[in-house]
């Protein structure tokens, strides 16, 4: 699942000639600390209620109010758990996501980062999910198929991805029909492939799982 995916259509983003009591009841309102701001379709970062909340002069104007994390967003093309890691890190409630032009899409909140972790674990059920990261040039899915079901473990799915670190690598997301990774993993490395992150019950390993222990741990859930 990718971040476009998750948008929530019901925020909007608010605007540098709103006001800060605008904000602030926005921000009540839609039950979130923080809120992106816009001008021109472009991100230029989040109203976070921690510095409007004490201003006198709630009738001031966005553009004069220092604006936080204009760095902090994700592009429309990256995976769910980058938005998790996102918030985590940032410890923000809302992600801004961007496209390739770096205009403003919107915003994924925490509660719809744990909804789509949700509907990962419910595919979970029915198997496990492995993000490989590779040359482009490298890619050839009919090799890892035929190393994958020499585990005798099928694909159901394949998703390609451009990296968002490095552009010349792509991630593969695969959806298999095993619970058990660990021979499969085993096998892909051998043949060099590297595995950057997997979701499936009771894995020791299981990148997602501890990622969600963090965002609870943040929440404090």
């Amino acid at each position: 699942m990718i971040a476009e995916e998750l948008i929530n259509q019901m925020i909007p983003p608010l605007k540098l000639y709103d006001t800060v009591e605008k904000a602030l009841r926005w921000m009540d309102e839609f039950r979130v600390n923080e809120l992106p701001v816009s001008r021109n379709r472009k991100y230029m970062g989040l109203a976070t209620e921690v510095n409007l909340i004490e201003l006198p002069d709630r009738g001031q104007t966005l553009e004069h109010v220092g604006l936080e994390y204009q760095d902090v967003f994700v592009m429309h093309h990256q995976h769910f758990y980058d938005v998790m890691e996102a918030a985590i890190k940032n410890k923000i409630q809302v992600v801004p996501v961007l496209d390739e032009e770096q205009d403003y899409m919107g915003i994924i909140t925490i509660n719809d980062t744990l909804a789509a972790f949700g509907q990962m674990s419910a595919l979970q059920g029915q198997g496990s999910i492995l993000v490989l990261t590779m040359p482009e040039r490298d890619y050839s899915l009919g090799q890892i198929s035929r190393l994958i079901e020499e585990e005798n473990t099928k694909i159901l799915s394949a998703y390609v991805s451009p990296d968002e670190i490095d552009p010349h690598n792509i991630k593969l997301t695969l959806k298999l029909n095993t619970s058990d990774l660990t021979r499969i993993i085993a096998t892909l490395e051998r043949f060099e492939y590297r595995v950057t992150a997997q979701f499936q019950d009771g894995a020791k390993y299981d990148v997602g799982r501890d990622r969600l222990d963090m965002l609870f741990k943040y929440l404090d859930i």
